[in-house]
């Protein structure tokens, strides 16, 4: 791979193409690691412009006989102009290294959001759907299938529009035809897929090829993980969820938006062609006049203003200061009488009870011991399991929704929780009590 400029610079228009050598730049922090590759924020020394350079090692790349996917990622990238892609501007090469510029989307992945959130609402989920539909069009209409597309790979750049990247799993189909035996430089593949557990079409795991089509697939699994936290098909390990996938396999939780829920399940259906937006149902002018994209003003979605990430949040379901020896005569009780006792690693639980710790729409009943220290721990009841504790800090905030909902809001991470008894109150007074107690007002 020879040096190449790709593209104009950010802060530096030329009509000659520039080359460049690492020596160019000033490679700061690592923002993104791959199997094969890694990302650093880096800055352009003649410029001050900021990138993100993907950073390949040439001797893991023979090992691993990964150079069709690099090369197959370089021609891909170097297709693509439009503003929900990352943007290719330079490749050069050491002895030992490929280096890939790209623009450096800010915000970083919309999966981090995800898990801070637990979910989105549904004017999110409408948006940020849309994105991915407008992004989709282009993308087939040029002729590419991502083959890989799932929220880790879709970022957010300073204006929270997404970003879409990883091309190493893609497909160009050459000519005018969506075949899937018409590509080039397609590895050989035994026993193995493309794409992520999760989000994988059908037609992949059985026939080991892909279409235009499996992206859409990936559109339904990313738009039920929207609203409800989880993607669609979940299990213990990836066989037991391709056997879900092949029998479409899954079910949708209470709260779930009905109008979303209709163009989920015309979006996961088994035949490739039988998916909304597909060549043969009418192509993307039908999928974006589906109802969930009512009042999407497709023409200048690239340059509106995304609404606000919030979670969705469906139409669903006292400790005085004691003496030390007063506390030691508790603990010692405590440790013979409380089962919960051994989770909480020596300190004296303040308040204790069953919630329900939500995800989404998916919930998870725990027991939760307010403790000491201060502590926020979260066992499995069932199976006597500890599964976490919320961590805390100065910044630990309580919010009540209603007699039930209440949030913990933690720096990195909202915790949704719901006491099935109505007494959210008592929760946050005594959460508040404690906050108090360790870091002031």
């Amino acid at each position: 791979m020879s040096s190449s400029s790709v593209g104009d610079s950010p802060g530096e228009q030329n009509d000659k193409p520039q080359k460049k050598t690492p020596n160019d730049f000033v490679f700061g922090k690592v923002i993104g690691e791959g199997s094969f590759a890694t990302v650093y924020l880096a800055k352009e020394i003649s410029t001050g412009a900021e990138f993100a350079i993907k950073v390949l090692e040439k001797k893991h790349i023979m090992r691993e006989r990964k150079t069709e996917y690099v090369m197959r990622e370089k021609e891909v990238l170097m297709k693509l102009n439009h503003p929900f892609f990352i943007r290719l501007y330079f490749t050069f090469q050491d002895v030992d290294r490929l280096y890939f510029v790209l623009n450096y989307a800010r915000r970083g992945e919309l999966l981090d959001y995800l898990h801070r959130l637990s979910s989105f609402d549904e004017d999110c989920s409408r948006h940020y759907t849309a994105e991915i539909v407008k992004a989709l069009e282009y993308l087939h209409g040029v002729n590419i299938v991502h083959r890989d597309l799932k929220p880790e790979n879709i970022l957010l750049n300073d204006e929270m529009h997404i970003q879409i990247t990883d091309f190493g799993s893609a497909k160009i189909i050459k000519g005018n035809t969506d075949n899937s035996q018409n590509e080039e430089n397609e590895p050989k593949r035994k026993n193995s897929f493309v794409g992520t557990a999760q989000y994988v079409s059908p037609e992949v795991l059985t026939s080991k090829h892909a279409s235009k089509s499996s992206d859409l697939w990936a559109l339904g699994c990313i738009l039920y993980q929207f609203l409800s936290g989880e993607p669609p098909f979940r299990g213990g390990h990836e066989y037991q969820i391709f056997q879900k996938i092949t029998k479409l396999e899954y079910e949708f939780p209470e709260g779930f938006s009905p109008v979303a829920r209709d163009l989920v399940e015309k979006l996961l259906v088994l035949e490739p062609d039988k998916r909304l937006g597909s060549d043969e149902t009418g192509g993307f002018e039908h999928l974006k006049g589906h109802g969930l994209f009512k009042g999407v003003d497709w023409d200048n979605i690239e340059t509106s203003k995304p609404p606000e990430l919030v979670p969705y949040l469906p139409a669903t379901a006292s400790n005085p200061d004691i003496t030390e020896a007063e506390r030691k005569e508790r603990l010692e009780h405590q440790a013979q009488t409380n089962e919960y006792h051994k989770f909480t690693e020596g300190h004296l639980i303040l308040k204790q009870g069953l919630i329900d710790k939500r995800k989404g729409l998916f919930a998870r009943r725990r027991m939760f011991l307010l403790t000491e220290g201060p502590h926020l721990y979260y066992v499995d009841p069932s199976n006597k399991v500890l599964k976490g504790q919320i961590p805390w800090s100065k910044d630990l905030k309580t919010e009540q929704k209603n007699f039930k909902i209440f949030f913990v809001h933690t720096p990195n991470r909202t915790y949704y929780l719901e006491e099935p008894q109505k007494r959210a109150v008592d929760w946050c007074k005594e959460i508040d009590k404690v906050c108090e107690m360790y870091y002031g007002k």
